[in-house]
């Protein structure tokens, strides 16, 4: 049976990991300095994501009837789009156009959206946590690879992105209800390999040298132990 390169036992003695939040040392830089796309189409990719986590949220707010659960998913929307807006101001910093960088993502990114669109509302917020926490995470160890730009750019990211409200609303639709835990618990594995598939497109080249496959091995099993822990965190099994 053939394993993917995040199935794969890590050697006993492998000591690489994604850096710390905070941490902008150079360790993922190694990794990644050769495979990182141009600055352009980080900036570009990196802030289209937060307006399609921003679009998907307000699609919820519109649909959940409950005045309090609205609210909380209004400020993890807030966050998201804040996020958007300083990013694209960055863009602006740096004498470019906003909408020229982001419109090569606008239509893989939306259809990765739409199959990441959950039936019911719990479906699509989990969709939202888990996508949103993975891809924050690849698109801050990239940001070492982009020097002062890339610094920005992590504390951008490292902003506080409200979207715990998400993970509360999340465990009181599980409290108690074994069908909707294992409904829940399937779509989260479902969303791993559409993530990690968008996580991949995004280096150069897009289609990996076995060499390009170690450098970014050790990566993406942080980021698959990082969604374990959220879900984990959720109580559901990863």
């Amino acid at each position: 049976m053939v394993k993917w390169f995040w199935q794969r036992e890590r050697p006993a003695n492998r000591a690489l990991s994604l850096r710390a939040r905070g941490d902008l040392g150079t360790a993922t830089r190694v990794d990644f300095e050769e495979l990182a796309p141009d600055e352009a189409t980080f900036l570009g990719q990196a802030a289209y994501l937060q307006l399609g986590f921003f679009e998907t949220l307000s699609e919820l707010i519109a649909q959940t009837p409950e005045l309090d659960e609205k609210e909380s998913l209004s400020r993890a929307a807030g966050a998201a789009l804040t996020k958007h807006e300083e990013l694209v101001a960055l863009i602006r910093d740096k004498d470019e156009d906003p909408t020229t960088l982001m419109l090569p993502f606008r239509e893989p990114l939306d259809a990765f959206r739409r199959a990441t669109h959950g039936v019911r509302p719990p479906e699509t917020m989990l969709s939202v946590h888990i996508i949103a926490g993975m891809l924050d995470d690849f698109y801050l160890a990239l940001s070492a690879s982009y020097g002062d730009t890339g610094r920005k750019v992590a504390r951008i990211l490292q902003a506080d992105n409200d979207r715990q409200a998400i993970a509360d609303l999340i465990r009181q639709s599980i409290a108690g209800d074994e069908e909707w835990r294992s409904l829940l618990a399937m779509w989260g594995r479902r969303l791993v390999g559409d993530t990690l598939l968008i996580a991949r497109a995004a280096l150069r080249p897009a289609h990996l040298r076995i060499a390009d496959e170690e450098k970014v091995e050790p990566v993406f099993t942080e980021l698959m132990a990082a969604h374990s822990r959220r879900m984990d965190e959720l109580g559901l099994a990863a």
